[in-house]
């Protein structure tokens, strides 16, 4: 079998997607007739038929089936190899990973503890900080500490109190606390959250159609129409920045200066956030999962 072309697969991922020749030339920019040459051209040198042809739709074969999943994943390997490749000559840039919400109170400190005249930070909003750290798209990611996986390194930032977000007029928002069993039972409690920005997610809570329980540091991004209540029954959660083991010099340099700096300044912050909002108040023991950020 000839060497086949990256060219090829990227063609036959778009016609396996979208099951028409037309839309996958359009999504490609060029014109049908020689995207049905390539493919056919892809078939021989394959050697087995890939795609089911009719006048009225494509579909894949078992084979297509398989190489489509196998195309997927050599492209995506190309794109994170062009990706590391261009950070070799970018040495002094380091891009961080966040979920949209996590943490809102803490990047912008982990942001300021490089100073003025610190290296330059690019952040990147994934729902997949550990695949981002992966596949090269970020150095760092900003995380809970339960996301964090196997062959990772990271520095623990400090803790985030759980509350629930109800909007501005619910009764129960004049309440010291809820326990998480008051939270579960409520309409529209989601246990986890949805994939979508924060500020998505506090609309629904306000239009009363979501209910969820996030890290404590959100409450500076709540505005009037949503209010914030303490869980009993949660948790805290543990927030880190996780990286790969053997980074670049650049982003050692930022762990560094995090591990020395900023995790004490951003715990500080976080507890006297949490004690102005409970009233010096203590919370009993934890026993539930950890809520997300």
């Amino acid at each position: 079998m000839n060497q086949l072309e990256t060219r090829e697969l990227a063609y036959f991922v778009a016609v396996a997607e979208t099951l028409h020749f037309g839309q996958a030339a359009e999504r490609l920019g060029i014109t049908q007739p020689p995207l049905s040459r390539a493919i056919a051209l892809l078939e021989r040198r394959v050697g087995v038929p890939l795609l089911e042809r009719t006048t009225r739709q494509v579909t894949l074969t078992a084979a297509g089936e398989v190489f489509l999943a196998e195309c997927r994943t050599i492209l995506a390997a190309m794109d994170t190899a062009v990706r590391k490749a261009r950070k070799t000559v970018e040495p002094e840039r380091v891009t961080i990973a966040v979920r949209p919400g996590t943490g809102p109170g803490v990047l912008p400190a982990l942001l300021a503890a490089q100073g003025p005249y610190g290296m330059p930070i690019d952040v990147v909003f994934t729902y997949d900080e550990p695949g981002a750290l992966r596949d090269g798209t970020a150095d760092v990611a900003l995380m809970c500490q339960s996301v964090a996986d196997a062959g990772l390194e990271w520095i623990e930032l400090g803790p985030e109190q759980p509350v629930v977000l109800l909007p501005a007029g619910h009764p129960l928002t004049d309440r010291p606390f809820l326990t998480l069993t008051e939270v579960q039972e409520l309409p529209g409690y989601a246990a986890r959250l949805p994939d979508e920005a924060l500020d998505t997610m506090v609309d629904r809570v306000a239009l009363g159609r979501l209910v969820i329980v996030v890290g404590d540091s959100v409450r500076e991004r709540l505005g009037g129409s949503v209010r914030a209540v303490p869980v009993h029954g949660f948790p805290p959660t543990q927030l880190v920045l996780a990286w790969l083991p053997g980074v670049r010099a650049a982003v050692s340099h930022l762990t560094a200066t995090v591990q020395a700096t900023a995790a004490g300044a951003i715990h500080d912050r976080l507890r006297t956030a949490v004690s102005s909002k409970h009233n010096g108040r203590r919370r009993p023991s934890a026993t539930a999962d950890q809520p997300a950020v």
